[in-house]
């Protein structure tokens, strides 16, 4: 298999390709975002707080890239109506999607099992499992119109192996390995292909919340772990589907 970490990805890889981005505003989405921009793609940042999207869109605009779109959605409170607008609106104004890259997730709250609310565990399912199935549901057919459309979906180490107090982060995450492999199997005979990344410890805010003593300046940033996002986007990972990749090694 290739070196995904080392990914060098060609000038233009992603050029006229568009690709959708959860969670844009800041952190991974921001820099997968600006990154995807960077190599050619019409990126739509979608994200829950518009000014951060805004600032997201004028650096890829100010650096020359093509003009984005964006999306303000909170996925906490999105129905299945909003996402069927959604998949109409980009079908409308871009004719496919290309790409889907679901960054966002919920950390909720850190605690023993039995501490766990029902109210948190419902808003990280909510927005790590439920938004992501609705979401991804309504675009496969918008998507299944590009030549070579892919969904990356976001995992964690924790979504491999259970650990103390990460309750309902790590069955979501679980979860999301088993969504994309049930899609992955079921689209297996078409160009839909759909992976999974483990971006492991990197320096974002989700982490400092989860490890508030670490030594942040130890971790590797978005930027680092960039390889392995374009590489699934790219043509390069055309063989490659039902897999979740880690970002890095430890």
């Amino acid at each position: 298999m290739q070196d995904y970490q080392n990914y060098q990805a060609p000038e233009g890889a992603l050029q006229g390709k568009i690709i959708l981005v959860t969670g844009a505003g800041d952190g991974i989405g921001r820099e997968a975002a600006l990154t995807y921009a960077r190599f050619g793609a019409t990126v739509i940042l979608l994200g829950r707080t518009t000014k951060k999207l805004e600032a997201v869109y004028d650096e890829i605009v100010a650096a020359g890239y093509p003009e984005p779109a964006i999306i303000p959605l909170d996925m906490k409170g999105a129905t299945e109506n909003h996402y069927r607008d959604m998949a109409a609106t980009i079908e409308q104004q871009f004719g496919h999607l290309d790409g889907l890259l679901h960054n966002a997730s919920l950390l909720g709250v850190l605690s023993p099992f039995t501490h766990i609310d029902l109210a948190s565990w419902n808003d990280v399912l909510q927005v790590n499992v439920t938004a992501q199935f609705m979401m991804t549901k309504a675009l496969i057919p918008v998507m299944l119109k590009a030549p070579s459309p892919r969904i990356v979906f976001t995992s964690s180490g924790v979504g491999r192996k259970g650990r103390a107090h990460w309750g309902a982060y790590a069955v979501s995450k679980f979860a999301t390995e088993g969504m994309a492999q049930v899609i992955a199997d079921e689209y297996e005979n078409t160009p839909l292909r759909v992976n999974v990344i483990n971006p492991g410890a990197t320096r974002t805010m989700m982490r400092a919340k989860a490890y508030p003593a670490e030594d942040s300046s130890r971790l590797k940033t978005p930027t680092d772990i960039m390889p392995v996002y374009l590489f699934l986007m790219s043509d390069d990972a055309q063989q490659l589907t039902g897999e979740s990749l880690d970002a890095q090694t430890y």
